[in-house]
């Protein structure tokens, strides 16, 4: 077997030249390099941090969100309570009114039937009294058609006359 070293002046000129190539990278091309990643790194680091921030909001936002629902609600509830309330209330005032209503209404037809019944009996009376008139008219005339009736008619006032 056979060992193959390799030469000095070989290693030497390779030796040189990575050191030059690495003196001339660290000199131009590694700071660029460097700030490039960081520039990323930063733009990287900021990006998480805005999602954080976006994400915290969005969490605040739903939770305003939800408290603003509960508070929708519970006003809804509310209204709609009170309309319930105001509406029972209507129809009690409105069934108090019409009872009130329709009382007077009766109270007024009692008077006024009251009212009838008296002009009825006054009327009945005038008639039974001018019914009356007319059949002692016509007994009158009936008694004292005849000259003896008539006599006698007057006789008798006469003695009730004296009597007194």
């Amino acid at each position: 077997m056979d060992l193959v070293l390799p030469s000095v002046g070989l290693m030497f000129w390779t030796t040189l030249v990575f050191a030059i190539l690495l003196f001339l990278l660290a000199k131009y091309a590694w700071k660029p390099i460097l700030g490039a990643v960081k520039a990323r790194e930063e733009k990287i680091n900021n990006a998480l941090e805005a999602a954080e921030k976006a994400q915290k909001e969005m969490q605040e936002l739903q939770s305003k969100n939800e408290d603003l629902l509960k508070e929708a609600r519970a006003e809804r509830d509310t209204m709609m309570k009170e309309a319930k309330e105001t509406s029972i209330r209507l129809v009690e005032e409105a069934k108090a009114k019409s009872k009130e209503e329709a009382g007077k209404i009766i109270e007024d037809a009692r008077k006024s039937i009251e009212m009838e019944k008296t002009a009825a009996i006054a009327e009945l009376k005038a008639q039974v009294a001018s019914i009356s008139l007319e059949i002692a008219e016509r007994i009158l005339e009936g008694e004292l058609a005849s000259d003896s009736k008539q006599k006698a008619l007057a006789d008798k006032l006469a003695e009730d006359i004296n009597l007194n």
